[in-house]
């Protein structure tokens, strides 16, 4: 049986704007930054969750897909289509209000979904879109 998530990855095109909001805006801790042939990957988490990580890696490092392949990915992460991830916290408003007062790019402002959750959307600088639930206790 599985008993927890370990790693979850997430594409980047730019380290410092990537560690800016990984790190300075949403609070999370860098783990690791290596760099190689000119590439980084970042492992990012939140500090009370020690065991989960954030892999942020770029979008040709997997030596497995073609130039094609990495243009399309790369042209989807400009549409803010390739990746989703979803957080959690248990104060959305406040969340919310930080994130905007750090100019991060909102795309959805906290909103009682139809299915129960609440929630918000924002696009982090390689345009992946960081859904926020809001969950209580």
């Amino acid at each position: 049986m599985v008993t927890k998530i370990l790693n979850a990855f997430l594409p980047h095109d730019d380290r410092d704007a990537a560690v800016e909001f990984w790190c300075d805006k949403l609070g999370f801790e860098l783990r690791n930054d290596v760099g190689y042939d000119g590439m980084h990957w970042l492992t990012v988490g939140p500090p009370d969750q020690p065991d989960v990580n954030l892999v942020l890696f770029p979008p040709g490092a997997d030596p497995g897909v073609t130039d094609d392949e990495r243009r399309t990915i790369t042209e989807m992460m400009a549409k803010g289509t390739f990746a989703m991830l979803t957080l959690a916290t248990d104060d959305l408003d406040a969340l919310f209000e930080r994130l905007q007062a750090a100019d991060v790019e909102v795309m959805q402002e906290p909103t009682q979904q139809p299915w129960g959750a609440r929630d918000c959307a924002f696009r982090d600088p390689s345009g992946n879109t960081i859904r926020i639930d809001e969950v209580r206790g």
